[in-house]
C-alpha cells in the first residue's frame, strides 16, 4: 500500500478514515472553505476538493489535514499536486449522470493508466462506477490494482431510490455503495472507501462491509451553516469510532 500520509495510513489500517468530499465541479471558493473547516475542525481524515491549484493553496491555508484532489482528466492533476496536494481521486462521477454522461469500465481504466504514467509516485485513489454490475464493479477494482490504484472507491447514492422515511430509508440510500464496497473488498487488498449516500446511521455498516473508510459529500457540503456542517463530521468520527469499538469487542 502506498499511502504517503501517516495520518491517513493509520486511519485506513484501522478502518475509521473519514474523507470529506467539496465536489469536482465545486469552485466556490468560499463554500471549498466552508467544507475544509468543517472538516478540519469534525475531526475527518482528509479532505477531498476539485483539482485546482488555487483550491490547494486556499485549502493549505486552513488545514494541515492530507488533501485529495479529484478529476477525470489526468493533466488537472498536475497543478493541483504542485501547489501541494497529497493524494489524488480519478471520481466523483457522480456530478455528471444527472447529465448522461457514464464512465465505462474501459475508460476508468484508460485514465488510471494515463494518470499513473504522468504521476508514478503519488497516492492514487479512483472510484469505481455504480452504473457497472456488481460482477463488473469487482473485475475492474481488481484492473485498477493492477494499473496502480493504491486506494479503491465506491459509488451508487444516486442510483438509490429509497421509499422510505427515516432510518430505514437511510439505508436504503445506502445499499448500493455497500453492496458494491463488500464485492470489492473481497478481491483486493488495497483499502476501500466507501462513498455516496452514506449517514452517521449508515457508516458502521460500511466498516462491516470490508470498507476502511468512508467518503462523505451532499450530507456535510449542502449544509447551510458551518456549525451544521462540523456537527456532521462530527457524528460521523463518532458513528466511524462506534463501529470499531464494536468490531473490538466482538
Amino acid at each position: 500500500m502506498t499511502i504517503s500520509s501517516a495520518k491517513l495510513r493509520a486511519a485506513l489500517e484501522q478502518n475509521r478514515a473519514l474523507k470529506v468530499i467539496s465536489g469536482l465541479t465545486n469552485f466556490d471558493a468560499d463554500r471549498v472553505a466552508a467544507t475544509v473547516k468543517a472538516a478540519d475542525q469534525g475531526g475527518a481524515t482528509c479532505v477531498d476538493i476539485a483539482a485546482d491549484a488555487d483550491l490547494v493553496k486556499l485549502a493549505r491555508q486552513l488545514t494541515d489535514l492530507p488533501i485529495c484532489v479529484s478529476a477525470i482528466e489526468a493533466e488537472k492533476f498536475l497543478p493541483a499536486v504542485e501547489a501541494g496536494a497529497n493524494l489524488i481521486e480519478i471520481g466523483n462521477f457522480d456530478a455528471f449522470y444527472a447529465h448522461g454522461i457514464r464512465f465505462e469500465a474501459n475508460e476508468v481504466l484508460a485514465l488510471t493508466q494515463q494518470t499513473r504514467a504522468l504521476l508514478p509516485h503519488i497516492t492514487l485513489s479512483v472510484t469505481v462506477p455504480h452504473i457497472l454490475t456488481l460482477d463488473q464493479q469487482a473485475r475492474l477494482a481488481e484492473d485498477l490494482v493492477a494499473a496502480g490504484a493504491d486506494i479503491i472507491q465506491t459509488e451508487g447514492g444516486t442510483s438509490s431510490q429509497p421509499t422510505h422515511a427515516g432510518t430505514l430509508g437511510l439505508v436504503e440510500k445506502a445499499a448500493p455503495t455497500l453492496a458494491a464496497a463488500y464485492e470489492i473488498s473481497r478481491v483486493v487488498e488495497v483499502p476501500v472507501l466507501c462513498a455516496s449516500g452514506l449517514s452517521s446511521v449508515t457508516a458502521p455498516l460500511a466498516i462491516a462491509t470490508g470498507a476502511s473508510g468512508i467518503g462523505v459529500g451532499s450530507a456535510i457540503n449542502q449544509l447551510n451553516s458551518e456549525v451544521a456542517m462540523i456537527a456532521a463530521v462530527r457524528s460521523l468520527v463518532e458513528a466511524l469510532e462506534t463501529a470499531n469499538r464494536s468490531a473490538n469487542i466482538a
